[in-house]
């Protein structure tokens, strides 16, 4: 029996090719001889692949040993462990090859004691830690060929970052200047050796160095600020902290050569922006409107700019061709410098100094997008594809675009037919809406490159919420915010509608940008301006802000986040007259001020003045079809409760209520079923309905955009019943509101309401 149980065990430890050949020969094949074995291997001494990978892990080593005559003999008859299991009696010879050298390997692996279950279990580790290294080898080889989402932390959520064919193309460490283009060149090397090159903007504002004292002075003194009337900006209010700058003034008009553009764009720049000009331009100056023409000289001085008076109806597009003109300048600029200096490098004598070509920041991004939907990213790319396109016969070439124009373009038969929405909410709402998205591009002379990852990238551009998933909150272990390190331009356009998205994500994206990177990135130290070495990006950070109306969020940021030591520019026109002009009914208006110690105390005062003041004489049952208009969805949140925890007859409407219950809402206070109305700013700045049957209205607080105010009084004339006496409506206000109240009744009401504490009556009879 232990004769048997031997050779069973025996028969066991064979493989069926080694069963069938003991069969038929009554002896093992030489190949699996143990004594043989020992011998090849005191002769040709070698390890196992597993030991081979597991010793070329733990050493540095990177010669290549010469293989040996036996290496290669045994490289024709490898095959996997699973396969062998599987074999048939009539498999080919390659099969059997194969299976041979799997054999072998587990032969070896065996000759301190074939019974030995702990060498088996090794073995089975080592096989399986050699599948986990060839699967991370083809997965590394897929992310090469494939998606590459180096850009995107939250590439688990979406694939955007994906073109890697064209990375070395659009490196700017591997290209020279010679490759780049064939007639920039030339000017390109005369503009550096030139008296002209020197007084070139971009030059001036980069390679100034500031000293320490200079930093402490902006960080601890207040701003000193100065006064100018334009033509077309109006009142500006220019503020610096260090010595006073040049005076700038209005040019009642200039050649496009003083701006020192760089050499394509002076070319496509008039075509580009044809369509806003008209015929009063005079021919020294046809490439700009009045409004370009000063924006652009604020911009090309590298200050920071505020321009609160953005209006997509009349000259959002003229705006957005100007600050897309000024960072394709400044980007093609830096990017020239760049490749330039590579070749001077390239060809450098030994020894030469380092310091000559520090030209780069820490990380490639020089210029962040912020931009609120997807249409607005497509028209920039537009602008950008024009403004490289020299002419119809040079087409550049724009990789990805195909996939571009499917995720951010739109489809026109998904818009709803028959709705009539005013003009302005046609104008903002155009195209697609989606307020998620990032994109990061990579620009060269002749081609640019979408979908690029963001180390890799010139320009970034991005919403609120894009770009605040990728940097992320703290804790969370996927984040990064890295390339904001060496951001030189920074542009927020539309600020406005992110007080209607989510303000703190702009906030979020003004703590985390120009701070030092937790990570080199491969980025060569000897080409990094001191300036970013020094932490001190933040401060020549140009910041371009544009809005349709001043908000004191607004302000805050661009007061607070906004360091440029070369100064800050805003617009500051006064409102003569406010948007309660617009009012087409017959309407009394009661504005009512209520008393607060400082702005954090005012949402609980207003709060208390409503409940205890305010809403008592709307509870009798004659004060029906009351609409409140709540800009504040905290606040709302707080009423709703409020309303709920009194009992009344109420319903309400946000920009979170489903479709069916507005239309119950809105059936319920038309039919009067509901006595009141809570109604957000957020919905009817999403949805703009016309609600019907108002007959008392409450502005728990002034609305964020004045034209809201008339748009929601003039609501009352869809009711059916036509004028009534009863109308009324109510304001409340404090001290803190003067920026809104002066949008809405004008600024000389204002400095009269602010000064009287009592409450101010006003009574409206149509348009005046």
């Amino acid at each position: 029996m232990g004769k048997r149980r031997g050779g069973r065990a025996l028969l066991r430890g064979l493989s069926k090719r080694q069963r069938r050949h003991l069969r038929e020969f009554g002896e093992e094949h030489p190949f699996h001889d143990r004594l043989l074995l020992l011998l090849l291997h005191s002769c040709f001494p070698f390890q196992s692949e597993n030991s081979d990978k597991s010793s070329s892990e733990s050493d540095s080593e990177t010669e290549v040993e010469q293989v040996s005559v036996y290496h290669k003999l045994l490289a024709t008859l490898k095959t996997s462990p699973e396969s062998e299991s599987e074999e048939e009696d009539d498999e080919s010879e390659s099969e059997e090859a194969e299976e041979s050298e799997a054999e072998m390997d587990s032969e070896g692996s065996q000759e301190t004691g074939e019974a030995d279950g702990d060498e088996e279990d090794k073995n089975d580790v080592a096989e399986k830690e050699e599948a986990t290294d060839t699967a991370e080898q083809m997965l590394g080889q897929e992310k090469d060929d494939g998606p590459d989402t180096s850009g995107d932390p939250c590439h688990g959520v979406t694939e955007e970052f994906t073109d890697v064919k064209h990375e070395s193309e659009f490196s700017l460490e591997t290209n020279f200047m010679e490759e780049e283009s064939g007639d920039c060149n030339a000017d390109t090397r005369d503009g550096n050796s030139s008296q002209a090159f020197s007084e070139d903007p971009f030059k001036q504002h980069m390679d100034k160095e500031l000293e320490e004292k200079e930093i402490v002075k902006m960080s601890t003194l207040s701003k000193t600020s100065s006064q100018s009337q334009w033509p077309s900006l109006g009142q500006l209010t220019f503020s610096y902290t260090l010595e006073k700058h040049k005076t700038l003034k209005a040019d009642k008009e200039f050649d496009v050569k003083q701006l020192y553009l760089h050499k394509p764009l002076e070319s496509t720049w008039p075509k580009v922006n044809k369509q806003f000009l008209s015929s009063v331009n005079k021919p020294s100056d046809s490439s700009f409107t009045p409004l370009q023409r000063e924006l652009f000289s604020i911009m090309n001085t590298y200050r920071d700019l505020f321009y609160p008076e953005r209006n997509a109806l009349t000259n959002g597009e003229e705006i957005r061709r100007a600050y897309c003109l000024h960072a394709l300048n400044h980007v093609l600029k830096a990017n020239a410098q760049v490749l330039s200096n590579n070749a001077k490098r390239r060809d450098r004598k030994p020894g030469t100094g380092m310091d000559d070509y520090r030209d780069q920041g820490l990380t490639r991004p020089k210029v962040l997008m912020i931009v609120p939907f997807r249409e607005c990213a497509l028209r920039i790319v537009h602008i950008f594809i024009s403004l490289l396109e020299v002419n119809d016969k040079k087409k550049i070439d724009v990789s990805n675009k195909k996939r571009f124009k499917g995720e951010f373009g739109s489809d026109p038969e998904e818009k709803p037919p028959n709705l009539k929405r005013p003009e302005d909410y046609e104008a903002v709402f155009a195209g697609n809406i989606d307020d998620h998205f990032r994109i990061g591009v990579a620009i060269l002379q002749k081609s640019m490159r979408l979908y690029a990852p963001f180390y890799s990238s010139d320009i970034i551009i991005a919403s609120p919420l894009g770009i605040r998933t990728v940097i992320g909150a703290e804790g969370e272990k996927k984040r990064d915010f890295d390339f904001l390190s060496s951001v030189e331009i920074l542009i927020i356009d539309q600020a406005d509608i992110y007080l209607m998205q989510n303000w703190e994500h702009v906030l979020h994206l003004m703590k985390h940008i120009n701070l030092l990177p937790l990570d080199s990135h491969g980025v060569d130290f000897s080409r990094v301006r001191m300036l970013n070495l020094n932490n001190w990006s933040k401060y020549y950070r140009q910041t371009l802000l544009f809005s349709a109306l001043q908000d004191p969020q607004i302000n805050s940021v661009f007061n607070k986040h906004c360091f440029n030591y070369g100064g800050q520019v805003a617009v500051r026109n006064v409102l003569l007259t406010g948007s309660i002009s617009h009012v087409v009914v017959q309407l009394p208006h009661v504005f009512r001020r209520l008393e607060a110690e400082s702005v954090t105390s005012v949402i609980d005062a207003r709060f208390q003045f409503f409940i205890s003041k305010v809403l008592p004489e709307y509870r009798d049952a004659i004060m029906s079809h009351t609409l409140i208009y709540v800009p504040s969805y905290f606040d709302y949140v707080r009423l709703r409760n409020y309303f709920k925890k009194e009992d009344l007859n109420f319903t309400h409407i946000c920009e979170y209520t489903k479709k069916a219950a507005v239309c119950r809402a809105r059936r319920f206070f038309l039919k009067g079923e509901k006595q009141f109305l809570l109604f957000t700013e957020r919905f009817h700045f999403y949805k703009r309905y016309t609600i019907k049957g108002i007959r008392n209205l409450i502005f728990y607080e002034l609305p964020t955009y004045s034209h809201f105010y008339s748009e929601i009084c003039n609501m009352m004339k869809a009711t059916d019943n036509g004028v009534d006496a009863t109308w009324t409506c109510t304001v409340l206000y404090s001290k803190y509101d003067a920026q809104k109240l002066a949008a809405v009744v004008g600024i000389d009401r204002t400095a009269q309401m602010l000064q009287s504490k009592k409450n101010v009556h006003l009574f409206v009879t149509g348009e005046n």
